[in-house]
């Protein structure tokens, strides 16, 4: 059974995590949590090898522990991104305590998931206690899809037996063992100016184009199936008296299965303008495949129920969630995954985003326990 741990401390520890606010696309910030994680490394028999980021993001993290053997092991994987903006930790969203609710930016999706991990993971490694080789990916870039690190998540995931997800927990602690893919597209819209008072007829609007499409698009959405597309952002548009040249936006596509996202994404890329004066750019496709749960993740599902019953609490598995993450990378690959180990809470990517200090402590526990029992 895992030593107790110490809620108070686990507090104080992932309270310094989340008052180091670290949006994705401020990579000195990433580094600066990279540097925090990498450091509670010292001391232990835990290799680490900072991987320097790409495109103008983040450093990636990779801590190894654990038997020095060529068998495959275990990978576990948290990111350390968030999507909220600098500042707010001093302004909309302060970190603050309301009983068993610590509110903070990112603490829920998913700092809250990656101090437990780590937690975990220095006490096997402190303890000699693993039987396979661990390996622990902290990326910087997960909120926007992992674009300069699937790679070395893939590469990570072909080395191993086992695939675990830090996460945030879903509907009161339950685990995600599927995920539908998701799929990324830009479109650019060029249209001609002209004045809208003296020459309106001159003109060729891009963002009436536009409209066109976003209801063409978003008709693709098919329920039944499980299809979704969502026009999220859009743009455009230079004064209210201009026809407008020029328009963007951004469709999100959502998808059970992987022969869905092949067929909706050759028909978003397919779009042709309705107005022929018109032109239309659309770039983009699946950027994660689908995660279903197969029969070998039914039985790391199981191993890990009765783990966390031992410890103390239900582990109850939940539906396939419509949001995607790097589990989608490893259990495409063949891997066993399971992914919601994180923390419990609410309100992930909102100004309400919140953990269950109540979470830490157990489910510290039990990704201890699966780190020393998974064979």
């Amino acid at each position: 059974m895992a030593s107790e741990y110490d809620t108070d401390a686990m507090v104080a520890g992932l309270s310094r995590w989340v008052l180091e606010e670290s949006p994705t696309r401020d990579a000195a910030a990433v580094n600066r949590m990279i540097d925090i994680v990498a450091a509670e490394a010292q001391g232990l028999p835990i290799a680490v090898e900072r991987l320097p980021g790409k495109q103008g993001l983040g450093d990636t993290l990779v801590m190894r522990a654990g038997p020095r053997t060529d068998a495959k092991g275990i990978l576990i994987m948290s990111h350390v991104d968030t999507v909220h903006p600098m500042g707010t930790i001093d302004g909309p969203l302060p970190l603050r305590r309301d009983e068993d609710k610590l509110y903070g930016p990112g603490i829920y999706d998913m700092k809250g998931g990656a101090y437990l991990a780590l937690e975990a993971f220095k006490r096997v490694a402190a303890a000699g206690s693993a039987l396979l080789p661990i390996t622990f990916l902290f990326t910087p870039d997960e909120e926007i899809g992992s674009p300069t690190t699937r790679e070395i998540i893939e590469d990570q995931a072909r080395r191993a037996s086992y695939a675990l997800v830090t996460e945030p927990a879903r509907d009161g602690g339950k685990i995600v063992t599927a995920r539908k893919g998701v799929g990324r597209f830009d479109v650019r819209i060029e249209g001609r100016p002209a004045h809208s008072g003296t020459s309106h007829q001159l003109g060729r609007s891009a963002i009436r184009e536009a409209a066109r499409q976003i209801l063409d698009i978003e008709a693709m959405t098919d329920y039944g199936r499980g299809i979704t597309t969502t026009v999220g952002l859009v743009s455009g548009g230079t004064a209210a008296n201009v026809i407008p040249h020029f328009t963007y936006f951004s469709v999100d596509l959502r998808v059970i299965e992987d022969a869905d996202g092949v067929s909706a994404s050759e028909k978003i890329l397919a779009l042709k303008p309705y107005d022929p004066d018109v032109k239309l750019t659309i770039t983009g496709g699946m950027n994660r495949p689908a995660y279903v749960k197969t029969d070998e993740i039914g039985r790391l599902l199981a191993h890990a129920q009765h783990l966390a019953a031992d410890i103390g609490f239900e582990l109850a598995d939940s539906p396939m969630t419509g949001g995607g993450s790097d589990g989608n990378f490893t259990a495409a690959l063949g891997v066993p995954t399971l992914d919601g180990l994180g923390i419990d809470g609410e309100g992930a990517h909102t100004l309400h985003e919140y953990g269950l200090i109540s979470s830490l402590a157990p489910r510290g526990q039990l990704m201890q326990r699966l780190l020393e029992t998974l064979a």
